[in-house]
Protein backbone atom coordinates (compact mmCIF):
# COMPACT_ATOMS: atom_id res chain seq x y z
CA UNK A 1 0.00 0.00 0.00
CA UNK A 2 2.86 2.37 0.83
CA UNK A 3 4.33 1.66 -2.60
CA UNK A 4 1.08 2.72 -4.28
CA UNK A 5 0.88 5.99 -2.33
CA UNK A 6 4.53 6.62 -3.11
CA UNK A 7 3.74 6.83 -6.83
CA UNK A 8 0.52 8.83 -6.44
CA UNK A 9 1.09 12.57 -6.67
CA UNK A 10 -1.12 15.59 -6.42
CA UNK A 11 -4.04 16.47 -4.16
CA UNK A 12 -4.74 13.40 -1.99
CA UNK A 13 -8.26 14.59 -1.23
CA UNK A 14 -9.19 14.47 -4.93
CA UNK A 15 -7.80 10.92 -5.09
CA UNK A 16 -9.95 10.05 -2.07
CA UNK A 17 -13.03 11.63 -3.67
CA UNK A 18 -12.56 9.48 -6.77
CA UNK A 19 -12.22 6.35 -4.62
CA UNK A 20 -15.29 7.16 -2.50
CA UNK A 21 -17.52 7.97 -5.49
CA UNK A 22 -16.36 4.79 -7.26
CA UNK A 23 -17.12 2.63 -4.22
CA UNK A 24 -20.47 4.31 -3.58
CA UNK A 25 -21.50 3.73 -7.20
CA UNK A 26 -21.31 -0.08 -7.01
CA UNK A 27 -24.54 -0.76 -5.10
CA UNK A 28 -26.78 1.74 -6.97
CA UNK A 29 -25.58 0.49 -10.37
CA UNK A 30 -25.96 -3.16 -9.31
CA UNK A 31 -29.44 -2.51 -7.91
CA UNK A 32 -30.71 -0.33 -10.78
CA UNK A 33 -29.42 -2.73 -13.46
CA UNK A 34 -32.31 -5.10 -12.73
CA UNK A 35 -34.36 -2.83 -14.97
CA UNK A 36 -32.11 -3.62 -17.92
CA UNK A 37 -32.03 -7.32 -17.11
CA UNK A 38 -35.71 -8.05 -16.57
CA UNK A 39 -37.45 -5.45 -18.70
CA UNK A 40 -35.00 -5.11 -21.60
CA UNK A 41 -33.88 -8.72 -21.31
CA UNK A 42 -30.14 -8.16 -21.75
CA UNK A 43 -27.24 -9.41 -19.63
CA UNK A 44 -27.29 -9.98 -15.88
CA UNK A 45 -27.05 -7.74 -12.83
CA UNK A 46 -23.68 -9.25 -11.96
CA UNK A 47 -22.52 -8.69 -15.53
CA UNK A 48 -23.44 -5.00 -15.38
CA UNK A 49 -21.67 -4.66 -12.04
CA UNK A 50 -18.51 -6.32 -13.35
CA UNK A 51 -18.59 -4.10 -16.44
CA UNK A 52 -18.96 -1.01 -14.24
CA UNK A 53 -16.05 -2.16 -12.04
CA UNK A 54 -13.86 -2.74 -15.10
CA UNK A 55 -14.69 0.74 -16.43
CA UNK A 56 -13.77 2.29 -13.07
CA UNK A 57 -10.51 0.34 -12.91
CA UNK A 58 -9.70 1.58 -16.41
CA UNK A 59 -10.66 5.05 -15.20
CA UNK A 60 -8.16 4.76 -12.36
CA UNK A 61 -5.53 3.82 -14.93
CA UNK A 62 -6.43 6.92 -16.94
CA UNK A 63 -6.15 9.19 -13.90
CA UNK A 64 -2.83 7.65 -12.91
CA UNK A 65 -1.36 7.90 -16.40
CA UNK A 66 -2.59 11.44 -17.07
CA UNK A 67 -1.52 12.85 -13.70
CA UNK A 68 2.04 11.74 -14.44
CA UNK A 69 2.15 13.97 -17.54
CA UNK A 70 3.42 17.54 -16.93
CA UNK A 71 0.35 19.66 -17.50
CA UNK A 72 2.11 22.01 -19.93
CA UNK A 73 1.93 19.17 -22.49
CA UNK A 74 -1.86 19.42 -22.49
CA UNK A 75 -1.60 22.91 -23.99
CA UNK A 76 0.10 21.86 -27.23
CA UNK A 77 -1.74 18.52 -27.14
CA UNK A 78 -5.07 20.33 -27.52
CA UNK A 79 -3.86 21.78 -30.84
CA UNK A 80 -2.94 18.30 -32.05
CA UNK A 81 -6.25 16.83 -30.91
CA UNK A 82 -8.51 19.55 -32.32
CA UNK A 83 -8.59 18.31 -35.95
CA UNK A 84 -8.87 14.72 -34.68
CA UNK A 85 -12.00 15.42 -32.63
CA UNK A 86 -13.55 17.34 -35.53
CA UNK A 87 -13.04 14.31 -37.79
CA UNK A 88 -14.50 12.04 -35.09
CA UNK A 89 -17.55 14.29 -34.70
CA UNK A 90 -18.16 14.31 -38.45
CA UNK A 91 -17.86 10.52 -38.54
CA UNK A 92 -20.23 10.20 -35.57
CA UNK A 93 -22.87 12.36 -37.27
CA UNK A 94 -22.68 10.44 -40.53
CA UNK A 95 -22.68 6.89 -39.19
CA UNK A 96 -26.43 6.84 -38.52
CA UNK A 97 -26.52 3.54 -36.61
CA UNK A 98 -28.48 2.53 -33.53
CA UNK A 99 -27.54 1.01 -30.19
CA UNK A 100 -30.22 -1.01 -28.44
CA UNK A 101 -32.86 0.48 -30.67
CA UNK A 102 -31.93 4.04 -29.75
CA UNK A 103 -30.49 6.75 -31.94
CA UNK A 104 -26.71 6.35 -31.78
CA UNK A 105 -25.74 9.58 -33.52
CA UNK A 106 -23.90 10.54 -30.32
CA UNK A 107 -21.75 7.39 -30.24
CA UNK A 108 -19.30 5.41 -32.27
CA UNK A 109 -18.60 1.76 -31.60
CA UNK A 110 -15.10 0.81 -30.42
CA UNK A 111 -14.08 -2.22 -32.53
CA UNK A 112 -13.58 -5.58 -30.73
CA UNK A 113 -14.64 -4.06 -27.40
CA UNK A 114 -18.40 -3.65 -27.83
CA UNK A 115 -18.49 -0.30 -26.03
CA UNK A 116 -20.01 2.88 -27.43
CA UNK A 117 -17.83 6.00 -27.25
CA UNK A 118 -19.50 9.42 -27.04
CA UNK A 119 -17.23 11.65 -29.08
CA UNK A 120 -18.83 14.90 -27.90
CA UNK A 121 -17.50 14.30 -24.38
CA UNK A 122 -13.94 14.01 -25.66
CA UNK A 123 -14.45 17.04 -27.90
CA UNK A 124 -15.67 19.13 -24.97
CA UNK A 125 -12.61 18.22 -22.90
CA UNK A 126 -10.19 19.06 -25.73
CA UNK A 127 -12.02 22.30 -26.43
CA UNK A 128 -11.73 23.44 -22.81
CA UNK A 129 -7.97 22.89 -22.84
CA UNK A 130 -7.69 24.69 -26.19
CA UNK A 131 -9.57 27.73 -24.84
CA UNK A 132 -7.39 27.77 -21.71
CA UNK A 133 -4.32 27.65 -23.95
CA UNK A 134 -5.43 30.61 -26.06
CA UNK A 135 -6.30 32.77 -23.06
CA UNK A 136 -3.06 32.02 -21.21
CA UNK A 137 -0.94 32.80 -24.27
CA UNK A 138 -2.71 36.13 -24.77
CA UNK A 139 -3.07 37.18 -21.16
CA UNK A 140 -0.46 39.92 -21.39
CA UNK A 141 -1.54 41.07 -24.84
CA UNK A 142 -4.37 43.26 -26.03
CA UNK A 143 -6.86 40.83 -27.53
CA UNK A 144 -8.08 41.88 -30.95
CA UNK A 145 -11.55 40.59 -31.72
CA UNK A 146 -10.90 39.81 -35.38
CA UNK A 147 -7.83 37.76 -34.54
CA UNK A 148 -9.64 35.91 -31.76
CA UNK A 149 -12.46 35.03 -34.17
CA UNK A 150 -10.10 32.87 -36.21
CA UNK A 151 -7.77 31.65 -33.47
CA UNK A 152 -10.36 30.99 -30.76
CA UNK A 153 -13.98 31.13 -31.85
CA UNK A 154 -13.73 29.42 -35.24
CA UNK A 155 -12.53 26.10 -33.69
CA UNK A 156 -15.08 26.50 -30.89
CA UNK A 157 -17.89 27.08 -33.39
CA UNK A 158 -16.80 24.14 -35.55
CA UNK A 159 -16.92 21.73 -32.62
CA UNK A 160 -20.20 23.04 -31.17
CA UNK A 161 -21.96 23.00 -34.55
CA UNK A 162 -20.98 19.34 -34.99
CA UNK A 163 -22.21 18.40 -31.49
CA UNK A 164 -25.46 20.38 -31.62
CA UNK A 165 -27.55 18.20 -34.00
CA UNK A 166 -27.29 15.14 -31.77
CA UNK A 167 -26.78 16.60 -28.29
CA UNK A 168 -28.13 20.03 -27.40
CA UNK A 169 -27.57 19.71 -23.64
CA UNK A 170 -23.87 18.90 -24.04
CA UNK A 171 -23.49 21.77 -26.51
CA UNK A 172 -25.12 24.17 -24.06
CA UNK A 173 -22.95 23.01 -21.15
CA UNK A 174 -19.73 23.33 -23.15
CA UNK A 175 -20.72 26.77 -24.44
CA UNK A 176 -21.58 28.05 -20.96
CA UNK A 177 -18.34 26.66 -19.52
CA UNK A 178 -16.33 28.29 -22.32
CA UNK A 179 -17.96 31.62 -21.52
CA UNK A 180 -17.05 31.17 -17.84
CA UNK A 181 -13.42 30.34 -18.69
CA UNK A 182 -13.11 33.26 -21.11
CA UNK A 183 -14.53 35.63 -18.49
CA UNK A 184 -12.10 34.37 -15.84
CA UNK A 185 -9.29 34.47 -18.40
CA UNK A 186 -9.76 38.19 -18.97
CA UNK A 187 -11.39 38.08 -22.39
CA UNK A 188 -13.15 41.46 -22.93
CA UNK A 189 -16.75 41.40 -21.69
CA UNK A 190 -18.05 43.36 -24.68
CA UNK A 191 -16.71 40.63 -26.97
CA UNK A 192 -18.27 37.92 -24.79
CA UNK A 193 -21.63 39.66 -25.11
CA UNK A 194 -21.25 39.64 -28.89
CA UNK A 195 -20.38 35.92 -28.86
CA UNK A 196 -23.48 35.17 -26.76
CA UNK A 197 -25.62 37.06 -29.28
CA UNK A 198 -23.96 35.24 -32.19
CA UNK A 199 -24.58 31.92 -30.44
CA UNK A 200 -28.27 32.66 -30.01
CA UNK A 201 -28.54 33.68 -33.67
CA UNK A 202 -26.77 30.49 -34.74
CA UNK A 203 -29.11 28.37 -32.59
CA UNK A 204 -32.16 30.11 -34.04
CA UNK A 205 -30.86 29.55 -37.57
CA UNK A 206 -30.27 25.86 -36.80
CA UNK A 207 -33.82 25.44 -35.49
CA UNK A 208 -35.28 27.11 -38.58
CA UNK A 209 -33.21 24.92 -40.91
CA UNK A 210 -34.14 21.79 -38.97
CA UNK A 211 -37.83 22.66 -39.26
CA UNK A 212 -37.50 23.47 -42.95
CA UNK A 213 -35.69 20.18 -43.67
CA UNK A 214 -37.04 17.70 -41.10
CA UNK A 215 -35.64 14.65 -42.90
CA UNK A 216 -32.06 15.88 -42.43
CA UNK A 217 -32.31 15.87 -38.60
CA UNK A 218 -35.45 13.94 -37.68
CA UNK A 219 -37.10 14.66 -34.33
CA UNK A 220 -34.20 16.63 -32.81
CA UNK A 221 -35.83 20.06 -32.54
CA UNK A 222 -39.16 18.47 -31.67
CA UNK A 223 -37.46 16.54 -28.87
CA UNK A 224 -36.02 19.76 -27.40
CA UNK A 225 -39.41 21.46 -27.69
CA UNK A 226 -41.20 18.54 -26.03
CA UNK A 227 -38.79 18.45 -23.10
CA UNK A 228 -39.20 22.17 -22.41
CA UNK A 229 -42.99 22.04 -22.78
CA UNK A 230 -43.31 18.92 -20.64
CA UNK A 231 -41.21 20.51 -17.90
CA UNK A 232 -43.62 23.43 -17.59
CA UNK A 233 -46.81 21.54 -18.50
CA UNK A 234 -46.17 17.82 -18.03
CA UNK A 235 -48.56 15.29 -19.49
CA UNK A 236 -48.92 11.69 -18.35
CA UNK A 237 -46.96 10.08 -21.17
CA UNK A 238 -44.00 12.41 -21.56
CA UNK A 239 -43.49 13.04 -17.82
CA UNK A 240 -43.30 9.31 -17.05
CA UNK A 241 -39.64 9.23 -16.03
CA UNK A 242 -39.84 12.41 -13.98
CA UNK A 243 -42.94 11.18 -12.12
CA UNK A 244 -41.28 7.86 -11.29
CA UNK A 245 -38.18 9.74 -10.09
CA UNK A 246 -40.33 11.93 -7.84
CA UNK A 247 -42.04 8.85 -6.41
CA UNK A 248 -38.63 7.29 -5.72
CA UNK A 249 -37.46 10.41 -3.90
CA UNK A 250 -40.68 10.69 -1.90
CA UNK A 251 -40.48 7.01 -0.94
CA UNK A 252 -36.90 7.30 0.29
CA UNK A 253 -37.61 9.52 3.27
CA UNK A 254 -34.78 10.35 5.69
CA UNK A 255 -32.84 7.05 5.55
CA UNK A 256 -34.29 5.20 2.54
CA UNK A 257 -35.87 1.79 2.05
CA UNK A 258 -32.54 -0.03 2.08
CA UNK A 259 -29.90 -1.16 -0.43
CA UNK A 260 -31.38 -3.02 -3.39
CA UNK A 261 -34.97 -2.48 -2.25
CA UNK A 262 -35.92 0.25 -4.72
CA UNK A 263 -39.24 -0.30 -6.49
CA UNK A 264 -39.03 2.53 -9.01
CA UNK A 265 -35.84 1.13 -10.54
CA UNK A 266 -38.12 -1.34 -12.29
CA UNK A 267 -40.01 1.48 -14.00
CA UNK A 268 -37.32 4.06 -14.76
CA UNK A 269 -35.81 3.29 -18.20
CA UNK A 270 -32.61 5.25 -17.37
CA UNK A 271 -32.31 4.07 -13.76
CA UNK A 272 -28.57 3.26 -14.07
CA UNK A 273 -27.59 6.55 -15.71
CA UNK A 274 -29.75 9.67 -16.03
CA UNK A 275 -31.96 9.00 -12.98
CA UNK A 276 -29.61 7.07 -10.72
CA UNK A 277 -29.69 9.91 -8.16
CA UNK A 278 -33.41 9.21 -7.62
CA UNK A 279 -32.65 5.53 -6.99
CA UNK A 280 -29.92 6.51 -4.51
CA UNK A 281 -32.37 8.65 -2.53
CA UNK A 282 -35.04 5.94 -2.62
CA UNK A 283 -32.64 3.34 -1.23
CA UNK A 284 -30.49 5.52 1.04
CA UNK A 285 -32.81 8.42 1.76
CA UNK A 286 -32.02 12.09 2.10
CA UNK A 287 -28.92 11.08 4.06
CA UNK A 288 -27.53 9.29 0.99
CA UNK A 289 -28.47 12.15 -1.31
CA UNK A 290 -26.86 14.70 1.01
CA UNK A 291 -23.68 12.61 1.13
CA UNK A 292 -23.41 12.58 -2.67
CA UNK A 293 -24.02 16.35 -2.89
CA UNK A 294 -21.41 16.95 -0.16
CA UNK A 295 -18.78 14.91 -2.01
CA UNK A 296 -19.24 16.92 -5.21
CA UNK A 297 -19.13 20.13 -3.18
CA UNK A 298 -15.87 18.96 -1.60
CA UNK A 299 -14.45 18.27 -5.07
CA UNK A 300 -15.45 21.79 -6.12
CA UNK A 301 -13.72 23.20 -3.04
CA UNK A 302 -10.53 21.20 -3.67
CA UNK A 303 -10.37 22.60 -7.21
CA UNK A 304 -10.06 26.06 -5.73
CA UNK A 305 -7.35 24.81 -3.38
CA UNK A 306 -5.43 23.56 -6.43
CA UNK A 307 -6.03 26.87 -8.24
CA UNK A 308 -4.72 28.83 -5.26
CA UNK A 309 -1.47 26.86 -5.32
CA UNK A 310 -1.05 27.01 -9.10
CA UNK A 311 1.74 29.28 -10.32
CA UNK A 312 0.64 29.70 -13.95
CA UNK A 313 -2.36 31.20 -15.71
CA UNK A 314 -2.74 28.14 -17.91
CA UNK A 315 -2.84 25.88 -14.84
CA UNK A 316 -5.60 28.00 -13.31
CA UNK A 317 -7.69 28.09 -16.47
CA UNK A 318 -7.11 24.38 -17.08
CA UNK A 319 -8.48 23.42 -13.66
CA UNK A 320 -11.50 25.68 -14.15
CA UNK A 321 -12.09 24.51 -17.71
CA UNK A 322 -11.98 20.76 -17.13
CA UNK A 323 -13.11 20.72 -13.49
CA UNK A 324 -16.19 22.93 -13.42
CA UNK A 325 -18.04 20.91 -16.11
CA UNK A 326 -17.89 17.88 -13.78
CA UNK A 327 -19.66 19.81 -11.03
CA UNK A 328 -22.04 21.44 -13.53
CA UNK A 329 -22.96 18.08 -15.02
CA UNK A 330 -23.55 16.55 -11.58
CA UNK A 331 -25.74 19.51 -10.60
CA UNK A 332 -27.84 19.19 -13.76
CA UNK A 333 -28.26 15.43 -13.29
CA UNK A 334 -29.49 15.88 -9.72
CA UNK A 335 -31.71 18.81 -10.74
CA UNK A 336 -33.36 16.67 -13.44
CA UNK A 337 -33.98 13.82 -10.97
CA UNK A 338 -35.61 16.25 -8.53
CA UNK A 339 -37.66 17.92 -11.31
CA UNK A 340 -35.85 21.25 -11.04
CA UNK A 341 -34.60 21.08 -14.64
CA UNK A 342 -35.86 19.58 -17.93
CA UNK A 343 -34.59 16.13 -18.91
CA UNK A 344 -31.18 16.50 -20.55
CA UNK A 345 -29.59 13.05 -20.67
CA UNK A 346 -26.60 14.07 -18.52
CA UNK A 347 -25.15 11.33 -16.31
CA UNK A 348 -23.94 11.59 -12.70
CA UNK A 349 -20.11 11.67 -12.95
CA UNK A 350 -18.34 8.54 -11.63
CA UNK A 351 -21.60 7.09 -10.33
CA UNK A 352 -23.80 6.49 -13.37
CA UNK A 353 -22.93 3.57 -15.60
CA UNK A 354 -21.32 4.39 -18.95
CA UNK A 355 -17.78 4.16 -20.23
CA UNK A 356 -17.31 7.51 -21.96
CA UNK A 357 -18.56 9.57 -19.02
CA UNK A 358 -16.32 7.71 -16.56
CA UNK A 359 -13.24 7.84 -18.78
CA UNK A 360 -13.51 11.53 -19.66
CA UNK A 361 -14.23 12.48 -16.04
CA UNK A 362 -11.14 10.53 -15.03
CA UNK A 363 -9.11 12.24 -17.76
CA UNK A 364 -10.23 15.63 -16.42
CA UNK A 365 -9.38 14.64 -12.84
CA UNK A 366 -5.98 13.43 -14.06
CA UNK A 367 -5.33 16.87 -15.57
CA UNK A 368 -6.30 18.58 -12.31
CA UNK A 369 -4.03 16.26 -10.34
CA UNK A 370 -1.22 16.97 -12.80
CA UNK A 371 -1.60 20.68 -12.04
CA UNK A 372 -1.70 20.06 -8.29
CA UNK A 373 1.37 17.80 -8.49
CA UNK A 374 3.46 20.33 -10.40
CA UNK A 375 5.61 22.67 -8.36
CA UNK A 376 8.19 23.89 -10.84
CA UNK A 377 6.22 24.88 -13.93
CA UNK A 378 6.58 28.50 -15.03
CA UNK A 379 4.64 30.59 -17.51
CA UNK A 380 7.61 30.31 -19.89
CA UNK A 381 7.35 26.51 -19.79
CA UNK A 382 3.68 26.71 -20.73
CA UNK A 383 4.32 29.11 -23.59
CA UNK A 384 6.98 26.73 -24.95
CA UNK A 385 4.34 24.21 -26.04
CA UNK A 386 4.98 23.81 -29.75
CA UNK A 387 2.85 20.80 -30.80
CA UNK A 388 5.67 19.48 -33.01
CA UNK A 389 8.03 19.44 -30.04
CA UNK A 390 5.44 17.62 -27.97
CA UNK A 391 5.02 14.98 -30.68
CA UNK A 392 8.78 14.59 -30.89
CA UNK A 393 9.16 14.21 -27.13
CA UNK A 394 6.27 11.75 -26.99
CA UNK A 395 7.74 9.57 -29.76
Amino acid sequence: MKTIFKHIKGDKTIWAIFAVLAILSFMPVYSASTNLVYLVGSGSTLGYLVKHMVLLIMGFGIIYGVHKIPYRYFSGGSVIMMPIVIILLIFTLTQGTTIGGANASRWINIPFVGIGFQTSTLAGLVLMVYVARYLSRNKEKEIKFKESLFQLWLPVAAVLILILPANFSTTAIIFVMILVVTFIGGYPIKYIAFIIGAGLVALTFFVLVAKAFPDAMPNRVQTWKNRIENFSNPDEKEAYQVEKAKIAIATGGPIGVGPGKSVQKNFLPQSTSDFIFAIIIEEYGLAGGFLIVSIYFLLFFRMFVVIRKTTTIFGTLLVVGVGCPIIFQATINMAVATNLFPVTGQTLPLISSGGTSIWMTCFALGMILSVSASKEETEEDILDDNPLNILHETI
